[in-house]
């Protein structure tokens, strides 16, 4: 049985949108050690900030998830701002430690808006960068 939770592009399914972003992770560290919790509280939600505050190397972890919000904003082609807030797209993990995206109402409204059922991401990094790339897709 295959898990519910694990979205894959079927035959048929259809792409509607596809974002990229790379970030170096000391510019992330830079804007937290200028601006600290508001930066944080800002950018990230609650559920992220914990994990990745508990991560030995923080700042590595807090640059790919602000590189999977950007990638995401990026694949609804609408950028962070009145349509998709920071906080609009929140990663966390699956089961096998996949990356997810859980959206706010106003993500979810914008989802069913441009016909999409699902947001795909995957990231990476290393000690220097992050990157993340996003897909708004329709499973049919």
């Amino acid at each position: 049985m295959s898990d519910p939770r694990i979205i894959t592009l079927p035959p048929g399914g259809i792409l509607l949108g596809l974002g990229s972003d790379l970030i170096d992770v000391d510019r992330v560290k830079g804007v937290v050690d200028r601006q600290g919790d508001r930066f944080l509280a800002r950018v990230f939600t609650d559920e992220e900030r914990a994990y990745c505050l508990g991560m030995k190397f923080p700042h590595k972890h807090l640059a790919a998830r602000f590189a999977a919000k950007e990638a995401v904003a990026k694949a609804f082609t609408t950028g962070i701002g009145a349509e998709l807030g920071w906080k609009s797209i929140s990663v966390y993990h699956g089961s096998r430690h996949e990356p997810l995206v859980r959206l706010d109402e106003k993500g979810a409204a914008l989802l069913r808006q441009v016909g999409g059922t699902h947001v795909l991401l995957t990231l990476s990094h290393t000690d220097t960068a992050a990157m993340a790339v996003a897909a708004v897709v329709r499973a049919v």
